[in-house]
């Protein structure tokens, strides 16, 4: 698999934006109109994906014009932050994920949504560390581990590994005053995993991970997680909700 040239990313950015929807950012562009901060070589464009020989894998035949982004042979590629800051917002994201593999999004950087490979888990046993799930609080040392649990979806709605799978999220921004001091928690309004509602007015008392104690702000960059395993991604875009 070879990765992303420069005339592949500028047929790519022409191709996708022509078929956005109207109030839309295309996020899978590249080129002068590129909403990332930096896009590592390493993406491979295609027209189609699937789960490897070995099912921890992903398997892309590189198509020039291909609307499909693969986080290289191995998964293993640095995070897509974009230039611009968001407040309230809405997104929607379709992946597909190998076996055993891990990927998220997040919200001014800090708000984490999981995207693991937790498909045929009981609701009970459930977590914010499943596809869906507000992520847990986590410190790094003396080893990376989790404080609590997180928010678990309320329900599992995860498709297997090497299948495509759709997120939708309205997120409303945290509040801050003049002084920069928060005012009203973000919250997640409403967030949809394979057209099953996982949750509804959620608030979130910090930011998740090892984030947890940052001081919060009212915008921020959009990420895609692409660092911790084999993810493919199409059809992501962003569009700023109006503030109430």
């Amino acid at each position: 698999m070879r990765p992303l040239a420069c005339s592949t990313l500028l047929l790519i950015a022409a191709f996708s934006q022509a078929e956005q929807p109207t109030g839309w950012t295309d996020l899978l562009k590249t080129g002068a109109d590129s909403p990332w901060k930096s896009v590592d070589k390493g993406w491979i464009p295609s027209k189609d994906v699937k789960l490897a020989e070995m099912k921890n894998r992903l398997a892309a035949t590189p198509e020039e014009m291909g609307t499909i982004w693969v986080n290289g042979p191995t998964g293993r590629l640095p995070n897509l932050i974009t230039k611009e800051s968001f407040g309230d917002c809405v997104v929607h994201v379709e992946f597909l994920i190998a076996q055993k593999s891990n990927s998220g999004i997040k919200f001014n950087e800090v708000y984490e949504i999981q995207i693991l490979d937790t498909a045929g888990k009981a609701t009970d046993e459930l977590s914010g560390d499943s596809l869906g799930g507000i992520y847990p609080r986590a410190e790094l040392k003396p080893k990376y581990h989790h404080i609590d649990k997180g928010i678990a979806p309320k329900l599992n709605a995860a498709k297997p590994a090497g299948e495509w799978q759709t997120l939708d999220v309205t997120f409303r921004a945290p509040r801050v005053d003049a002084k920069g001091e928060k005012t009203a928690n973000a919250t997640i309004v409403k967030a949809t995993l394979n057209g099953q509602v996982i949750h509804e007015n959620q608030e979130l008392k910090t930011p998740t991970g090892n984030n947890y104690a940052k001081k919060e702000v009212a915008t921020g960059s959009f990420m895609l997680q692409a660092d911790h395993g084999p993810v493919a991604f199409r059809n992501v875009r962003i569009k700023k909700a109006e503030s109430k």
